[in-house]
């Protein structure tokens, strides 16, 4: 997997990028940077494909990569209530390609491949399952996860540590009853949870404006009745976004209490390919404008952000040809992990060494 470090700015180790009044340091940003761009180039290299007959069906994240980079990249990744718990949707790539996910894990699900580890073929694109990493099955159900992720972070209180349970959704999902219910469940008087509750908010569902929909100002401000502490940060400012994850991380492994994150965050191809996935031409762009800070900050060269884009979309090429490759589900595959254990050597030959284990 390529290095999602800049070589050649050992020099800027010391310097530091401001956004208002926070920073981080320059090397640490064109590491952010990198990253956000390898994950656009696999979500368009996606999009591509559900318009080639390569995929099927589209959905993602483009225009939640600042957000959701920096959030990968703090997450207390491993297995059990020691690590934390992660209750994604759809719309967290990014954050999985911050936590190490390889490209072509993605390119292998849009593709339905059987070597997808996620789902072995079986599931949409960006429904991540990953359990050395606690990331709990993604589901097409909107918001379900709200009220599963009260689950794990009952059992982290139980076991001890600052293991904390993660979970996302959109603004439109908020209307549902599982959100209510992760909020109540969460914050019981002597029983409260820590669930770190993330709202990225790209004010859309499908095609309902939120403003037709939310009376509240914010979306946090529906925690103030159960006494949940919340803040909103700009989704597409990574700078602003990392310092917001940090702290609400903190209070929630420090103080065992669920804290809520809202994110302004922007849409760039529409809800999913079923309604076209064209892009979005006056939302803004996370990248363009973090490109623009780096270069004005001159830490970075557009001559460098050029060779970056290339090789990302040469990444998200490769991952393509050889997903494409490799092969498709059949039908005996039906009954393969409905119950466990389940026979991977029943339908496949003993010289195919690219399957999960059984």
């Amino acid at each position: 997997m390529p290095s999602d470090r800049n070589p050649g700015h050992a020099l800027l180790a010391d310097a530091q990028i401001r956004s208002g009044k926070e920073s981080l340091p320059a090397d640490l940003c064109l590491r952010i940077h990198r990253l956000m761009v390898r994950s656009r180039a696999m979500e368009e290299r996606m999009i591509k494909m559900s318009k080639s007959g390569e995929g099927y069906f589209w959905i993602g994240g483009p225009g939640e990569e600042a957000f959701n980079t920096c959030l990968g990249l703090q997450v207390k990744k491993g297995e059990g209530p020691a690590y934390d718990y992660l209750h994604f949707h759809y719309r967290n790539s990014a954050a999985m390609i911050a936590m190490g996910m390889p490209m072509i894990e993605g390119i292998r699900q849009m593709a339905m491949t059987v070597t997808d580890t996620h789902s072995l073929g079986r599931n949409f694109a960006g429904h991540y399952a990953k359990k050395e990493w606690n990331v709990v099955p993604v589901t097409s159900v909107i918001e379900v996860q709200y009220v599963m992720a009260p689950g794990t972070a009952h059992v982290q209180k139980r076991y001890g540590g600052d293991g904390i349970t993660i979970v996302c959704g959109g603004d439109a999902g908020t209307a549902e009853g599982d959100f209510a219910s992760c909020l109540i469940w969460s914050s019981r008087p002597g029983h409260e949870l820590p669930v770190l509750i993330v709202i990225e908010n790209n004010r859309w569902g499908i095609s309902t404006p939120a403003e037709s929909v939310h009376a509240e100002k914010h979306i946090i401000d529906r925690g103030k009745a159960f006494g949940i502490e919340g803040e909103v940060v700009d989704g597409n400012d990574p700078i602003a976004s990392w310092h917001a994850i940090r702290r609400a991380m903190e209070y929630c492994r420090t103080k065992r209490r669920p804290f809520m994150l809202e994110a302004m965050v922007s849409r760039l191809y529409g809800h999913s390919s079923s309604s076209g996935a064209l892009r979005v031409k006056d939302e803004p762009c996370c990248i363009e404008l973090f490109e623009k800070k780096l270069l004005g900050e001159g830490v970075i060269d557009q001559e460098t952000i050029d060779q970056i884009h290339e090789q990302a979309r040469a990444e998200a090429d490769e991952a393509l040809e050889q997903a494409m490759n490799e092969p498709r589900p059949t039908a005996a595959d039906v009954y393969r992990y409905t119950y466990a254990p389940s026979r991977v050597d029943a339908v496949y030959p003993d010289d195919y060494t690219g399957l999960p284990e059984a």
